[in-house]
């Protein structure tokens, strides 16, 4: 997504090089995704799985700023 939108930016981040990192997002499994600190999962998903999580990250985001 961050390769096809100027809108979306993604970060890899190896967590051995970083242990507090990993230790800040809980990181127990690869891959974890984290969606602007709101949503997470761990482990590959099928496309429209992980188009779901992002849209609902997506959407609670939008929520807050309406708040």
């Amino acid at each position: 997504m961050a390769v096809e939108s100027d809108r979306v930016t993604a970060d890899v981040i190896e967590a051995m090089e970083f242990p507090d990192l990993a230790r800040r997002y809980g990181v127990r499994g690869v891959p974890k995704i984290v969606i602007n600190d709101r949503a997470e999962f761990v482990g590959a998903l099928l496309e429209a799985e992980y188009l779901a999580q992002i849209r609902a990250a997506v959407e609670a985001n939008g929520s807050k700023k309406n708040e």
